[in-house]
């Protein structure tokens, strides 16, 4: 007797008893992604900060709403740890949970880079002074920024409540509070003494 293939044997690849079967097609592999499809575009944009301490900083672009992350380690490729203050880079754009973040760095120019920030350290006599500088400082007290460059290290704030005296705050306060770009017209609060230059921000702190 001669048996036939049944319909489901002829989907699953063909007669079981025939001499002839049709092999069942092989799955196909998948393909694994590539890094390229999955990286974002070119993206030119100006160095805003970079703390080289800390490994990180942020770069700013006209085509990107909020500020962009870069790590210290897409640079080891460039042979570099940091960057310099308005250097212009083009990078590949990724989004993380935390926000935008360059995922490489393809180019760096530094024709407009702002020179290297001179790390004013404090003086012997204010070191020695900083800790009865900070006993005698007030509550914490809003304040306005008036400028501050981080180039000369050092920049002035003013009472919010006061006469518009000028409050000398050093560079090295503004990095122990962790504000990194401080903008004219910016709200903190700061705690204030009578140094030997004058009123002098011994802390600050932004306002939650």
């Amino acid at each position: 007797m001669v048996v036939k293939p049944s319909a489901e044997d002829t989907r699953e690849g063909g007669s079981r008893t025939g001499s002839d079967p049709t092999p069942a097609p092989e799955p196909v592999p998948s393909v694994p992604a590539n890094d390229s499809e999955t990286e974002g575009p070119v993206v030119q944009g100006r160095v805003k900060w970079f703390d080289a301490t800390r490994g990180f900083g942020f770069l700013v672009s006209d085509e990107l709403d909020g500020d962009v992350l870069v790590h210290f380690s897409v640079l080891r490729e460039h042979g570099r740890r940091s960057l310099p203050e308005g250097a212009m880079c083009e990078f590949i754009l990724t989004k993380q949970e935390r926000g935008l973040q360059a995922k490489r760095i393809v180019s760096i120019d530094l024709s407009e880079a702002l020179p290297a920030p001179a790390r004013l350290g404090i003086p012997a006599a204010d070191r020695a002074n900083r800790k009865a500088l900070a006993d005698a400082a007030g509550e914490y007290e809003r304040v306005e920024v008036k400028w501050f460059n981080r180039v000369k290290g050092y920049g002035f704030v003013n009472r919010v409540d006061g006469n518009g005296e000028d409050v000398f705050v050093h560079m090295e306060t503004v990095r122990s509070a962790g504000i990194h770009d401080p903008q004219p017209g910016q709200l903190l609060e700061a705690r204030i003494a009578h140094g030997q230059k004058g009123l002098t921000a011994v802390e600050l702190r932004d306002i939650d």
